[in-house]
């Protein structure tokens, strides 16, 4: 299995800690990843600059779909807010052939053509669906006994569902729950697994943002939850960094630890936390490490 890595612009800035143990996990899962075919492609947007100009942020899509067409291999991505915006610019310029010839136009200058083939998907579906659950499970070195996970979704991995294919792929609305489960652990669900992070408003309402954290945060920690567990570098940064402010803004400590979905399987995988950089987080993992009785 050859994919073309799309990792999005957080992993390879704020949260490199992602990058890093998705590669190591993608080897041991039997991914092999081209990382030099999407060398130059752009932000998706985030959905901001789609909220502006449309058309512009379909366009840095298609050129992105195009460079992955021309290394003939199929698109993944480490970052749910890009799988989104993709899968939402994918529909709109595959379903109106006009636009996308016009689109084209654009991306003519620099020698480059979509033609509509690309079909990006986040690692958690490939795993759902091309290395399966059960080799999943059967690559487990350490099972996560014991270990209680809250899986956070947040929002661009399940909506709109009409552009994230979950009518032919049902089994992608818990996803994260299978595999979380696959790796030994046990789900601990919560309603506000689905719900935003609070990211898209941290710098012009963190009032808001802050409580979003607190809620999602001390809801997992209150059903017994030991960490959640998320499939986005944007919720990452958030739940994580701005878990401390959030606490203090509640008046209630939290601690919650937030993994990376890579981060949580490469552990089952029996990867050294300090090459996954668990060891880098702002809410410490450390005391998570050690009821899992690996060495932090």
């Amino acid at each position: 299995m050859r994919y073309a890595l799309y990792p999005g612009c957080v992993a390879r800035g704020a949260a490199p800690e992602l990058y890093t143990a998705t590669l190591q996990v993608c080897a041991r899962l039997g991914i092999e990843l081209d990382v030099d075919s999407m060398r130059g492609a752009a932000c998706t947007g985030a959905g901001v600059l789609q909220e502006k100009n449309e058309r512009l942020g379909d366009a840095l899509n298609a050129r992105t779909f195009a460079l992955a067409e021309r290394s003939g291999l199929p698109l993944m991505t480490i970052c749910s807010t890009c799988q989104g915006v993709m899968s939402q610019a994918n529909k709109r310029l595959t379903q109106d052939p006009a636009y996308l010839a016009e689109i084209n136009a654009d991306l003519a200058e620099e020698g480059l053509e979509y033609r509509g083939s690309a079909d990006p998907r986040h690692l958690l579906w490939v795993i759902l669906e091309d290395v399966g659950i059960d080799k999943l499970r059967s690559l487990v070195v350490r099972p996560l006994t014991g270990f209680k996970a809250a899986p956070f979704y947040g929002c661009y991995i399940v909506r709109p569902s009409s552009a994230l294919g979950f009518e032919e792929h049902p089994d992608r609305q818990d996803a994260l729950e299978q595999v979380i489960e696959a790796v030994g652990a046990e789900v601990v669900d919560f309603p506000g697994k689905t719900l935003c992070c609070g990211f898209p408003i941290l710098t012009i309402n963190q009032k808001n943002s802050l409580r979003m954290v607190a809620n999602h945060t001390l809801d997992a920690r209150g059903r017994g939850a030991d960490a959640m567990v998320t499939p986005c570098p944007l919720c990452h940064l958030n739940l994580d960094g701005y878990q401390p402010n959030a606490a203090a803004a509640a008046k209630k400590p939290i601690e919650l630890p937030i993994l990376h979905l890579p981060q949580m399987i490469g552990l089952a995988l029996d990867i050294d936390p300090k090459a996954m950089r668990l060891n880098k987080h702002i809410v410490s993992t450390k005391k998570l490490l050690s009821e899992l009785a690996v060495a932090p």
